[in-house]
């Protein structure tokens, strides 16, 4: 059975160096910074846990000083641009003791010979920092778009409720505030936004189990992405206002490593004798589905589609998953076998092995895995959202960024490149992503924060530079 593990060899090539070529062929180092049509003065950041700085599986003051809204500020002050201040965690662990779910960050470590991402344990209390505000990051770790417009959703009175984020209720104004009302009383020159992400990202990291589901595309406001999306941006930017912003679209989620890192069909190199215990195991089963096709209840295809059978030597094979999709047939459990269009979350790794037993004797349960189905629902849902979210930049005249692409060229085999050094989507190795396979390191950040200072620039003819990418820090290593 295939191991996930990090491999020494792996770990070098995170170093490893291409050319003196860089994928940012738009820099403007050597040209005077101006700050072209657009006004720096107070700029806000408003968005989600990406917006934040939230990186391997925590928020944590380290992350934070890494966000890529800061480094955007920092080159916005070349430009007039004026102070940028972040509700800081009070430690570099991150987590809240007194708040169940919310662990310290992930660090690898060594677990059964291999390195492993192993989170910490949480290091302070849910705290209050509203006495160093105003805050010009606003991102909220969790928040959908609806939660921004939202009113009380920094109530700490919410939170058994599941009403309020603890993040935002350790800066919200008053219990009674929204994260746009607090930034709009700041009264900004310059708004980014970066929001929708939790919308799909939610329901396709707990394996489209139903615990987290879509945003729908149609509904009122609060319901709806569309409707709720539009009142976000014509809140932020009301008709006739004077306030320049840029706006990002949402990856597809099949571009980054949570869903990528553990093979489609994970199981491979089983000896003769495991796979005859394996089918035997399944051979009652078998035997079912057979029955149920004679008798009509389900044609071939569904049978093949069902079927278990495990091969010896080096070909893959699918784990054994349950997948509440297939059809119900009285008396059979709803087993199949993966295959290449089926997404094994990262989350799966720890029961792929022998001795969990996990994706063989032991299916897979529905919360590791995202069907092909299930991908296709977050795929639809993800293209309908970006068409609005293009369509709201252009009609407010605002600066767009397509990160949905510039994730997919991260995620292409020859990935991206700054000054020499090449990043890719690949799980720790590739630099970009952080241990919890989702959110970014701080090269990733930077390499976000380029992408919307090229957007900024173009739109709005000023000359912002670039950062650096290798000057920040990426996986740290035991």
């Amino acid at each position: 059975m295939k191991k996930i593990i990090i491999s020494t060899l792996a770990v070098s090539a995170l170093f490893f160096t291409t050319s003196c070529e860089t994928d940012f062929d738009t820099d403007v180092k050597d040209i005077a910074v101006t700050k072209g049509e657009a006004d720096f003065s107070k700029f806000i950041s408003l968005g989600n846990s990406l917006t934040s700085g939230y990186r391997d599986g925590a928020l944590y003051s380290g992350g934070q000083n890494e966000s890529f809204p800061s480094m955007i500020a920092m080159q916005m002050k070349l430009a007039g641009g004026g102070d940028f201040k972040q509700p800081l965690m009070p430690n570099n662990v991150g987590g809240f003791t007194n708040l169940p779910g919310f662990p310290g960050k992930l660090e690898l470590k060594m677990v059964n010979g291999a390195l492993s991402p192993v989170a910490s344990n949480p290091a302070a209390a849910l705290d209050n920092v509203i006495s160093g505000a105003p805050y010009q990051n606003m991102g909220v770790p969790g928040a959908k778009v609806s939660h921004l417009l939202a009113p009380g959703y920094g109530n700490p009175a919410g939170l058994s409720l599941g009403l309020a984020n603890p993040y935002f209720v350790r800066f919200a104004s008053s219990t009674t505030a929204s994260v746009v009302g607090d930034a709009l009383a700041q009264n900004p020159t310059f708004v980014s936004l970066w929001i929708g992400n939790n919308d799909v990202l939610g329901y396709a990291t707990t394996g489209g189990d139903g615990t987290n589901p879509i945003t729908p595309v149609d509904g009122a406001v609060g319901v709806g992405f569309t409707s709720t999306y539009t009142a976000l941006v014509s809140t932020v930017f009301p008709a006739g206002t004077t306030r320049k912003g840029v706006v990002a679209n949402i990856p597809n989620v099949t571009n980054v490593p949570f869903f990528t890192r553990v093979p489609a069909m994970p199981l491979t190199n089983l000896t003769t004798a495991q796979v005859t215990q394996l089918n035997g195991g399944y051979a009652a089963y078998n035997a079912g589905l057979a029955q149920a096709k004679a008798l009509g209840a389900i044609n071939d295809a569904e049978y093949q589609k069902r079927l278990i059978k495990f091969t010896a030597g080096a070909v893959a094979n699918g784990a054994v998953i349950t997948d509440k999709d297939l059809a119900t047939v009285p008396g059979l459990p709803k087993y199949r076998q993966t295959t290449s269009k089926d997404y094994i979350l990262l989350t799966a790794s720890t029961v792929l092995t022998p001795q969990a037993g996990g994706g063989t004797s032991v299916p897979l349960e529905d919360k590791l895995v995202l069907t092909e189905m299930e991908a296709a629902k977050v795929l639809a849902a993800t293209a309908s959202y970006n068409t609005t979210i293009k369509n709201l930049a252009d009609s407010k005249g605002l600066a767009f960024v397509d990160m949905n692409a510039k994730m997919t060229e991260l995620n292409s085999k020859s990935g991206i490149s700054w000054d020499g050094v090449r990043y890719t989507a690949t799980f720790v190795t590739g630099g970009a992503f952080s241990l919890d396979g989702v959110h970014l390191t701080g090269r990733g950040y930077a390499i976000v924060a380029n992408e919307f200072i090229k957007a900024i620039n173009m739109k709005y003819k000023s000359t912002l530079p670039q950062v650096d990418p290798n000057k920040y820090s990426g996986v740290t290593f035991p």
